[in-house]
Formats: structure tokens, sequence, C-alpha cells
């Protein structure tokens, strides 16, 4: 390069270096792609559709359990004090059945651990020995599920492998009566 400076003279090899350097850099930048993350376009792709639902068949709240392989839907009754789970497929449509005997769903109210276990309630279609129902009648779940900040998890097994799924408090005003 120095050679090629007193050759030339120095501010054009300085213009040139710093070109070059420049397109290396853009080049390089175009390239790069962060371990893990996908690019526009892909990441695009990954998202999910404008009509991904947030409500299930019996209009309650979905959990998504794995990467949605399965669905939980949530529904609590606050006047009959009952709280049902229904386990559903990826596209949180049709029933899918869990050998469990019970479902078991901690949370988190106003920063103290609470358990609430939901025994299988089977309904008709589920395969013997399967339920993709369950349900509870106790007015302290229903408590709970209404409280501010409450945090949780649901875990169940389907087809073999345990899935968990976040359980929260959905963050809008509770009309004691209808479902959720």
């Amino acid at each position: 390069m120095f050679a090629l400076s007193r050759l030339l003279g120095r501010s054009w090899v300085a213009r040139f270096s710093s070109a070059a350097l420049l397109a290396a850099t853009f080049a390089f930048a175009g390239c790069y792609k962060e371990a893990g993350k996908p690019n526009p376009q892909e990441a695009a792709a990954l998202r999910p559709e404008a009509g991904h639902a947030e409500e299930g068949p019996h209009q309650g709240s979905l959990i998504e359990l794995g990467k949605e392989e399965y669905h939980a839907e949530l529904v609590h009754d606050d006047a009959a004090h009952k709280v049902t789970i229904y386990l559903l497929d990826g596209a949180a449509q049709k029933p899918v059945g869990s050998a469990d005997k019970e479902l078991v769903v901690n949370l988190v109210v106003a920063g103290k651990p609470q358990q609430f276990k939901l025994p299988a309630a089977p309904q008709d279609g589920d395969a013997a020995g399967q339920a993709s129902r369950f349900e509870v009648v106790d007015e302290a779940f229903c408590e709970a599920l209404d409280a501010e900040k409450t945090t949780g998890r649901v875990n169940v097994t389907i087809a073999g492998k345990t899935f968990s799924g976040d359980v929260a408090h959905s963050g809008h005003d509770h009309d004691h009566g209808h479902k959720h």
C-alpha cells in the first residue's frame, strides 16, 4: 500500500481504502445473522396468522402447550365457582385426551403459592382411560384466578409427553356470574 500511495498520491489511496472498508462492512452486515434469530422474512413466516385464536371453542382463555403442539382452554364460571380445563389440538379446535387422572395448577397469588387439582371429567368421544376435560367446583380457585397479578403453570401429559403452560390473570375486570 505504501508504494502505491507514493505512486498515486495519498488522498486517492485513503479514499480507496475507506471505500473498500465501507463496502466490506455493508457486505458483512447483509450476511450477518445473529445466532438463533430469524431474518425478517423468516420472522414473518413464523408469526401466527392474524386470525390466530385467543379464545377457545368454550369461550375460555387459551394456554399454549409446547410450541403450539396442543392447547389447554381454561374456563371459569364465577357464579357456579367452577373451573374447567379442556385439552385441545394445536389448532385449539378438537379435543385431545390425556391419561392423567387430574391436572394440577400451581398459582402464585399476591406472592403466595397455591395449588389446585382438577379431576378428570371425561366427555363423550374421549377414548377409554383418557379425558379431554378436567373440572372442579372451588370458590377459592375462582378467586385466585380473578386476583390481580396471578401467575402460574399447568402441567399435563399428552401422548406420553409432558407439557407445561402459563396461567395468568387475564387483566380485565370480572363481572361475577359470567364465564371466562
